[in-house]
């Protein structure tokens, strides 16, 4: 007889062992996983310990359940919208200068990477969204995605399959940066986005390093400004 611990530690175990099926299949972000029943049948398992397991892999982001079309590998497994918990950290004011100080720790190194080893279509998507937020600056509108979009390109284009899992440290701090300056850094933001994007594309990993740099002291300085002058 299976004891209550036992089968609440099956569908843990379940999960790992469809973790290790997403693994050996190489299934890719959009792909479809096999149904409760074939899945059960190669997992020697029961469907509804199954179902149990594939709601823990869904808490965990890394598979995504659509009602009436099955399972689907997530976009990008594992990583949930705030995995530091930053939502809950209340003093925004001290999270904004401590989440400055870990992309300052970070950034530079990763436009590094990325100058060293992005490819053609990396450099073009990376100088599109850099067009793409000078137009939105120049337009007054915000520019808040397309700014998270081309950081996020960078970060992707460093080819370090650690660095995508940071992405969200740099995602969060962006919104509150542009809040907290009042969108105020236009010209700043233009030149070192610029000078970055032109130095990726010329794969100088100094110079992008620099940028990078120069960049976060331009945001550091207009954080510093407003709340001196608040």
């Amino acid at each position: 007889m299976i004891s209550s611990s036992e089968e609440k530690s099956l569908p843990q175990k379940l999960s790992e062992d469809i973790i290790a099926f997403i693994l050996k299949e190489n299934l890719q972000p959009g792909d479809k996983l096999p149904n409760e029943t074939v899945l059960s049948e190669r997992l020697n398992a029961g469907r509804s310990s199954v179902r149990e397991a594939m709601k823990l892999l869904a808490s965990r982001n890394i598979v995504t359940i659509r009602q009436g079309s099955g399972t689907y590998i997530a976009s990008s497994p594992g990583m949930v919208e705030d995995p530091l918990g930053l939502t809950f950290i209340g003093n925004k004011q001290k999270l904004i200068h401590d989440l400055l100080e870990v992309r300052f720790l970070l950034e530079p190194s990763i436009a590094a990477m990325a100058a060293t080893r992005a490819n053609k279509k990396d450099i073009k998507k990376i100088t599109t969204l850099c067009d793409d937020v000078e137009a939105l600056l120049k337009k007054h509108v915000d520019h808040t995605q397309k700014d998270i979009e081309f950081h996020t390109a960078i970060a992707l284009s460093s080819k370090n399959v650690v660095v995508p899992r940071l992405i969200p440290v740099i995602n969060s701090s962006i919104p509150l940066f542009v809040e907290s300056t009042s969108g105020a850094l236009h010209e700043e933001t233009i030149e070192t986005h610029r000078e970055i994007a032109a130095a990726i594309a010329e794969h100088d990993a100094l110079r992008a390093q620099d940028a990078m740099y120069l960049h976060l002291v331009y945001n550091r300085k207009r954080i510093l400004l407003t709340e001196k002058n608040s």
